[in-house]
């Protein structure tokens, strides 16, 4: 039987993460003369924590470690969560003999589950099909594989993007900010950023002070760096840094501080 579920549902635990946070001891060590045990033993300071996002100085973020379980998401997302990013993943097998345990689960829009369609059949007829009706005819032909003894290996690669993925997701707290700054932002396909919030949502809750200022790259920065590309419910809301360079190169003629010209740095 085919095991349905649909986007928007899936779930996330954070398994590890918050509590006493290292980031403080760590940027001790940059400047400090003090001897390790007096760094390590020092109380907490949420302003060194606060100095280190400010300053934009966050390799000492990446000492704060955080785990996630995940289920619920089809594979569009999982090829999406592991491209680009400094992480550990663990996911779940799709090659491991199960004995025919396995189950088939997909996790898919539901319009995009109930659309009909008319297909041509190999003998050329036609039939009226659905996402659904696609999908479990895909379960049917993977049974009958099993069945017939072929690995879980070889019949795994007829399985439709929609597969359901499990997976133990490791990061740290700099790569963290950096993949709610693009996954949190609404131009973000609306399944990844599903995964995205929820994970801001429990890091903010174990670990406020290092994750009080995270999301999209708007929130982190103050403007939207996707200039042309910004999400049209963003458009005349939310500046973008095309916007805010012209604002910042308009005080140069009233003498104030600007952005270096592009030939400030030439000869160095």
């Amino acid at each position: 039987m085919l095991d349905e579920k649909f986007t928007g549902n899936g779930k996330v635990v954070l398994l590890a993460g918050g509590g006493k946070i290292y980031t403080d001891i760590a940027a001790r060590f940059v400047r400090s003369e003090r001897e390790l045990e007096d760094i390590v033993a020092s109380p907490y300071s949420k302003k060194i924590v606060e100095n280190i996002l400010s300053s934009g100085h966050r390799a000492a973020l990446e000492f704060d470690f955080f785990i996630f379980g995940l289920e619920g998401y089809s594979r569009v997302t999982e090829t999406q969560l592991v491209r680009k990013r400094l992480a550990s993943y663990l996911i779940k097998s799709g090659r491991a003999e199960l004995g025919g345990n396995r189950r088939y689960s997909v996790v898919y829009p539901r319009n995009a589950a109930e659309f009909t369609a008319q297909v041509t059949l190999p003998d050329g007829g036609t039939v009226n099909l659905s996402g659904r009706d696609l999908a479990d005819l895909g379960r049917q032909w993977y049974d009958a594989g099993l069945d017939a003894g072929l690995p879980e290996e070889d019949l795994r690669y007829l399985k439709p993007q929609a597969t359901e993925f499990k997976a133990i997701v490791g990061m740290n707290a700099h790569a963290l900010l950096d993949w709610f700054s693009i996954r949190c932002c609404r131009n973000a396909q609306y399944e990844i950023r599903h995964l995205a919030w929820q994970m801001l949502n429990l890091c903010r809750k174990a670990a406020p002070d290092l994750f009080a200022g995270a999301g999209p790259n708007c929130v982190q920065m103050g403007y939207c760096p996707e200039n042309a590309l910004q999400n049209a419910r963003c458009r005349g809301r939310i500046i973008t840094k095309d916007e805010a360079m012209a604002l910042l190169r308009a005080n140069r003629n009233a003498g104030e501080g600007t952005p270096p010209a592009a030939d400030e740095f030439v000869g160095e």
